[in-house]
């Protein structure tokens, strides 16, 4: 039975007389609570004279940190990578079309020999009008540009950029007169790929009829101490061809017949005048670089000039026959530059009577 003073619940638990004696010992009465002093340290003494009671732990790591590090630098890694593509892409001086350098110029220069002597008059108009270029246009009005569309791989401008520079380089080399007879050749030089004007430079340095350092398979040109212009209307009639060889290459063919009046160098203006006649051949290639920057690289050149002699080199210069005068020798017959088909022979060929004016 219990004692009066012990609660109806029986002895609470840890109490003397409890079930847990074990944990008598620290069980605190009222008396001591009381006693008891609290006393909060400042932040200095936290700091400096009493460490804390509870320790933080530092957190565990588990590679997050290396990992966005690694994440980090690939990132920059594929940053750099793509921006060098795209400047290698867009660089404006970057090879051109697969890394393919120029092509060398081939070309052909034919001399036409006159079988007969070489019809001339004063009157410059009427030379024109009994001739085959009766109907040619002057100048740069000859060399018109033909109805244009895009192609699979590029567009109505790209092919209107080609057609322009091909007419551009025909006009500069076959109907400035400064070119002709004055030396010039800065203005058909900057059309050409760069990888090309080397060649260009050798043919005027060192001049051969070798296929590919002839003046003349470049540009048209004329001894200015034998002959001058005897009109500077020279007349041209020709077309103009576009279409895509490849996926990233534009060519242009053109095929022009120019026909100049000339007259003995310093002969004044009552000395008899001539017809002479150039038949050029021409093709162009255009990667997107020289669409861009208005230049091209000329592959193929095939030229016809008559009437001249056979027995002159026509390398460095073309070497005209006028009023009066006959050829040594001719080649073989029937070539006349004005018609479309006509078949060249490798060397020399003969100026049909059909392609000189009849006065």
């Amino acid at each position: 039975m219990g004692e009066p003073s012990d609660p109806p619940e029986g002895t609470p638990e840890g109490a003397p007389g409890g079930g847990e004696d074990e944990y008598r010992s620290v069980v605190f009465d009222e008396s001591f609570v009381r006693a008891a002093r609290l006393q909060e340290f400042s932040a200095q003494e936290r700091i400096t004279d009493h460490a804390p009671a509870v320790r933080r732990r530092e957190p565990v790591r588990r590679g997050g940190g290396l990992s966005r590090q690694v994440l980090v630098l690939v990132l920059l890694i594929a940053v750099a990578f793509g921006t060098a593509v795209y400047m290698g892409v867009r660089h404006p001086y970057r090879t051109s079309a697969a890394d393919r350098p120029a092509e060398p110029l081939r070309m052909t220069v034919v001399p036409l020999a006159p079988q007969d002597e070489v019809p001339g008059t004063t009157d410059v108009g009427q030379l024109y009008a009994h001739s085959p270029a009766a109907r040619f246009r002057v100048g740069a009005e000859g060399v018109p540009l033909p109805p244009t569309r895009r192609t699979a791989n590029f567009s109505d401008e790209q092919v209107v950029s080609a057609l322009l520079t091909a007419k551009d380089y025909v006009v500069r080399s076959a109907l400035d007169p400064a070119v002709l007879t004055g030396g010039q050749t800065r203005e058909v030089r900057v059309l050409l790929d760069s990888g090309q004007q080397q060649q260009f430079d050798d043919s005027f340095d060192r001049p051969a009829a070798d296929g590919r350092h002839a003046v003349t398979g470049w540009l048209v040109r004329f001894d200015p101490s034998r002959v001058e212009l005897a009109d500077e209307r020279i007349r041209v009639r020709g077309t103009l061809q576009a279409a895509e060889a490849d996926a990233a290459t534009l060519e242009v063919t053109t095929d022009h017949t120019v026909v100049y009046a000339l007259r003995p160098a310093g002969a004044g203006r009552d000395a008899e005048a001539s017809l002479f006649t150039v038949r050029r051949e021409l093709r162009f290639r255009f990667d997107r670089d020289d669409l861009r920057l208005h230049r091209t690289e000329l592959i193929v050149s095939h030229v016809q000039a008559g009437p001249q002699s056979c027995a002159l080199d026509p390398a460095p210069r073309l070497h005209p026959l006028l009023a009066g005068q006959k050829a040594e020798r001719t080649g073989p017959p029937g070539t006349n530059p004005y018609l479309p088909d006509t078949s060249t022979p490798p060397l020399c060929g003969s100026l049909s009577p059909a392609a000189q004016p009849t006065l």
